[in-house]
């Protein structure tokens, strides 16, 4: 990725297979990874075996605790100066993305639901409503 690349993020949608979205599921849980992620690591990974120089080396890997906030943080300030303030907006616009993008996906999966007349989310085995 050149360092004038634009980093942030867009919503790319597919359409697979029940059989197989299962598979990536449970492959991304092994990994400890979100759907996303794991889809994403994998067509990055699929299109170095097709074109090395189309990689992203620069693309955060599935360690969201390890440096990716760091990465996150120098892209900002390699811009422009920002506030406390304004630097937890910019990274936090990002986890509540990938925050809903998870629920999504768990609602999807019939993981979880939200439940009004709880006021909030609770897993389909009822596990967190008291059902």
């Amino acid at each position: 990725m050149s360092d004038s690349a634009d980093t942030s993020r867009e919503t790319v949608k597919t359409y697979v297979p029940a059989y197989q979205k299962a598979e990536w599921q449970s492959h991304a849980d092994d990994l400890d990874m979100s759907q996303s992620e794991f889809v994403r690591t994998m067509v990055q990974a699929g299109r170095k075996g097709f074109d090395p120089d189309s990689a992203e080396p620069d693309s955060p890997g599935p360690d969201p605790g390890g440096n990716a906030l760091e990465r996150q943080v120098l892209e900002l300030l390699t811009s422009d100066t920002y506030s406390w303030d304004e630097l937890l907006e910019a990274v936090s616009d990002d986890i509540e993305s990938r925050l809903d993008e998870t629920l999504e996906e768990l609602q999807a999966t019939n993981r979880i639901r939200y439940s009004g007349r709880h006021g909030g989310y609770t897993t389909i085995d009822g596990g967190g409503d008291g059902d």
